[in-house]
């Protein structure tokens, strides 16, 4: 008879340090299908389907807008002729292995192509506006706006929006130019191979493009089960970041789950944090939307569990559980970074 097993508790230091190959740790975009599922699962949202987040009567209108927004986002992919939008060469590889430093920087030049991208995006919503008269009135005045804009007003308008610069943007304007940013950059990242692309110095943003993550996402399925995920809110990638680590300021001594329902929130014990992949723990809906906040840095970002959902969409839940940011602002922490897809505009200290 063999030597029993024993499981042991591996400590942060550990985990961070073990082989990367056994942890998928970059997940690239597959765009082809991500824009398709955010369009159903933000109809679901608006729907108050989704039982772990509640819908404020007054954000339905805007999911279901959000939602024709990424359907129009799909069209436009499904219709982007190969070799359109520009990958990344050998160059521009090597760089970013021998610096550390994202592979399709958001900083820096855009490739003309996205304005091709952005109008071929407002002829899609066109034709939207002219089948659903629930939408047309308010869409079909935004598009005339945006039609008008010149190059350099789109252009001003697209650095605002990847400089998360909300005081420089119109916020009614600033999601449809975001949704043609995340095509250009979620098609150029489906072109990669994730072992090429390099960590950074920081976990604390996206290796593939440098943005800052919307949210977190607890995956499951192969070699991402129960590990914790950054989403890019412009790249669509997602990076791994060990779930006892604040992923503002990357320290872990002073981590907590908020949830919706206050006697749900509790401190982060790293020793129990994954014990929540027991069967007769899933599918929980108080932990389909939590909080993870951080008393070092007094921030928070949102994390979504797929085992409690398993359609749970980043993007998709962060605009939709505005009733979260209001309750975790209230209780004195500050969002870490905001949402593309929804702008406050002037005189908002933070983005939902």
């Amino acid at each position: 008879m063999g030597t029993p097993l024993v499981q042991r508790i591996l400590q942060p230091g550990e985990i961070e340090g073990l082989d990367h190959n056994a942890i998928a740790r970059l997940l690239l975009p597959q765009p082809t299908s991500l824009f398709t599922a955010r369009a159903l699962r933000l109809r679901e949202l608006a729907q108050g389907n989704i039982k772990g987040i509640p819908v404020d009567a007054g954000m339905q209108g805007y999911l279901v807008l959000m939602a024709a927004l990424a359907d129009a986002q799909a069209a436009v992919v499904a219709k982007l002729a190969p070799g359109t939008v520009p990958v990344a060469d050998a160059d521009a590889l090597r760089r970013a292995v021998q610096h550390r430093m994202p592979v399709l920087p958001v900083s820096g030049a855009r490739p003309p192509v996205w304005r091709d991208i952005f109008r071929d995006l407002l002829g899609e919503l066109a034709a939207t506006a002219a089948t659903q008269p629930a939408l047309s009135a308010g869409l079909t005045q935004v598009l005339a706006q945006l039609r008008a804009l010149d190059n350099v007003a789109l252009d001003a308008c697209a650095d605002a929006v990847l400089d998360e610069n909300g005081d420089n943007l119109n916020p009614m304007h600033a999601p449809f130019v975001a949704a043609a940013l995340q095509i250009l950059w979620s098609s150029s990242a489906s072109g990669l191979r994730a072992a090429r692309v390099p960590d950074l110095e920081t976990g604390a943003l996206c290796p593939v493009c440098g943005s800052h993550p919307v949210a977190s996402v607890i995956r499951i399925g192969g070699q991402s089960q129960g590990y914790r995920y950054l989403h890019c809110g412009i790249c669509e990638s997602e990076w791994h970041m060990v779930r006892v680590k604040c992923s503002t300021c990357e320290q872990n001594g002073k981590i907590a789950y908020q949830g919706l329902d206050a006697s749900d929130a509790a401190p982060f014990d790293p020793v129990t944090a994954r014990d929540d992949k027991l069967a007769n723990k899933a599918n929980d809906p108080k932990k389909v939307a939590r909080a993870e906040t951080c008393d070092d840095c007094h921030t928070y970002r949102k994390v979504f569990n797929q085992e409690h959902d398993y359609n749970v969409e980043p993007l998709a839940d962060d605009l939709a559980s505005l009733m979260l940011d209001l309750l975790v602002g209230e209780a004195g922490y500050r969002r870490a970074s905001g949402n593309p897809l929804l702008w406050l505009g002037k005189g908002e200290d933070q983005q939902a």
